[in-house]
């Protein structure tokens, strides 16, 4: 499932340094990009979304299911209108993944109590211990990359993960995302 080729890994700027890395403490230079950061940011995610899609291709499932089910088990009994919203993706895309999940037991669909034609989403118990599951592997990574950091490094981190949302998203994430911190915009 590797889409990574480490067979020219070695920047022109390496290869004036003779292939050795640049300090990661330095600084860029001014009008430089900050390629170490986006790089690391990249195969950050990689892994971070691996250890799911590992998890998940036992159930022919892919990312788009796990997010499906990941809010789905935070809000439970979420609207399939309040669920685009959230994921911002076609109501047909939705569809076919929402289908896959509650064909294999993963998610029930029921009706709303004062209006019929809403769908209300729910996990099964299956559900849940998948959702568990998955959200355990990342918890346990982000416990790895945390060890070893300053104390508050995680609040550090909370509000670096805020500032790459574009601000006009920051009230509906922050409404979304519950944080024992309580992070404010």
């Amino acid at each position: 499932m590797t889409d990574v080729n480490f067979k020219s890994a070695v920047s022109p700027a390496q290869r004036d340094t003779g292939g050795a890395m640049s300090d990661p403490d330095r600084r860029p230079e001014e009008g430089t990009l900050p390629y170490d950061l986006i790089e690391l940011l990249f195969f950050a995610y990689k892994d971070f979304t691996g250890d799911p899609d590992d998890v998940l291709a036992k159930f022919e499932f892919g990312r788009a299911h796990h997010r499906v089910l990941h809010f789905v088990e935070r809000n439970p009994g979420i609207m399939v209108t309040d669920l685009l919203g959230i994921l911002r993706i076609t109501k047909q895309s939705l569809g076919r993944v929402l289908k896959q999940l509650v064909d294999a037991g993963i998610i029930e669909q029921r009706e709303g109590l004062n209006d019929r034609r809403q769908r209300l989403l729910y996990t099964t118990e299956r559900g849940h211990v998948l959702a568990e599951k998955l959200a355990r592997l990342q918890q346990e990574r982000l416990e790895r990359a945390l060890i070893g950091l300053p104390d508050g490094s995680e609040e550090v981190v909370r509000r670096f993960l805020l500032q790459m949302i574009d601000p006009d998203a920051h009230a509906d994430i922050l409404k979304l995302v519950r944080s024992p911190f309580h992070l404010k915009d």
